[in-house]
């Protein structure tokens, strides 16, 4: 059944990677795009773009649209609670044991070492979508300056995404004009 294979893909995501919902987005491409074929690799960076400036974190956001986009609000649910579900069991066990273990050293060494390989996994997140999103020059203009915006500026998300958005229509018209007066 569709809405358990939704809820057991996500839950799957949800229980083995580690690091919030960025280090999720190379197994959400995985499966999603790679083994499911619920949608394409574009279909995937829209969902990500747009789960990037809704409330709510990156992850849910985007197991939200495929789901919605697989089965309409049922499938949404289902794909929802599969991504959440592990977070909300592992919380719970956790929190139950690191106010007693958090000061011990080896444990303080395994968080550090999991810091490292979620920003490695971030990284390879990022080239991926890169590869797919970026298409010519004027995408590298507008993702170096997203990357500027972003890294040295204070200007909240949404706001990076609406001005991508104006500037790639406002480019879009711009080459339709240039192209027109040939």
């Amino acid at each position: 059944m569709i809405y358990w294979d939704l809820f057991a893909t996500f839950a799957k995501i949800g229980a083995f990677t580690f690091g919030g919902g960025y280090a999720m987005l190379p197994m959400i491409q995985a499966e999603v795009v790679s083994k499911k074929h619920w949608a394409t690799d574009e279909d995937i960076l829209d969902y990500f773009a747009v789960g990037q400036c809704t409330p709510g974190v990156i992850a849910v956001n985007t197991a939200s649209f495929v789901g919605y986009y697989r089965k309409g609000i049922p499938g949404c649910i289902a794909a929802t609670l599969g991504v959440i579900f592990p977070s909300l069991v592992i919380i719970l066990i956790i929190a139950s044991l690191l106010t007693s273990f958090a000061s011990y050293p080896l444990v303080q060494h395994a968080l550090g070492g999991i810091r490292i390989a979620v920003a490695v996994l971030i990284v390879q997140a990022v080239y991926k979508m890169g590869k797919t999103g970026i298409k010519d020059g004027f995408g590298w203009v507008m993702a170096a300056g997203a990357f500027l915006l972003a890294g040295f500026s204070s200007a909240p998300t949404i706001v990076i995404v609406l001005l991508a958005a104006a500037a790639g229509v406002g480019y879009q018209l711009f080459a339709a004009r240039m192209g027109a007066g040939k």
